[in-house]
């Protein structure tokens, strides 16, 4: 079983109330092969939500309480990304998840590159929490420009 961001499935979950389909994605879930996360509204933020960024460095940082996760007025939802990350990581342990595809450059989900925390559309290299968290516990995550290359 795959665990796969809600967004890339066709759910309007971003943050502005959208989503990012990836018709392969929707496929696997119409299949039975994948399950759904959101780790943002499973950690109790509302869709829409206002942007949030990881200040002062990664997902990684942030777990390790070395950065935080604060929206473009400087509400600090740390918390929250936090809780939904936890929640994936038991899902994915609870159906042993071969592969977890997330939205790349989310505060949450991406997992080779990331919003610098500026609110400018600068991208550095780095993972979101629930990326870290998951790739802590040992489970493989990708992008969903990644998932080209995995046959199914």
């Amino acid at each position: 079983m795959i665990l796969v961001s809600a967004c890339l499935a066709g759910e309007e979950c971003r943050y502005d109330g959208k989503h990012n389909l990836v018709e392969k994605v929707r496929a696997l879930v119409e299949e039975n092969q994948a399950r759904i996360v959101c780790p943002e509204e499973w950690g109790g933020l509302s869709t829409p939500r206002e942007p949030a960024e990881i200040i002062g460095g990664t997902g990684e940082d942030v777990l390790n309480g070395r950065a935080k996760v604060l929206t473009r007025t400087g509400q600090d939802v740390t918390k929250e990304y936090i809780q939904g990350a936890e929640k994936v990581l038991a899902l994915a342990k609870e159906i042993d998840a071969e592969y977890v595809v997330l939205k790349e450059r989310s505060p949450s989900c991406g997992s080779s590159m990331i919003y610098d925390g500026s609110f400018s559309h600068q991208r550095i290299p780095g993972e979101g929490v629930t990326t870290a968290l998951l790739r802590k516990e040992g489970f493989k995550v990708i992008s969903e420009e990644e998932l080209a290359d995995l046959l199914f």
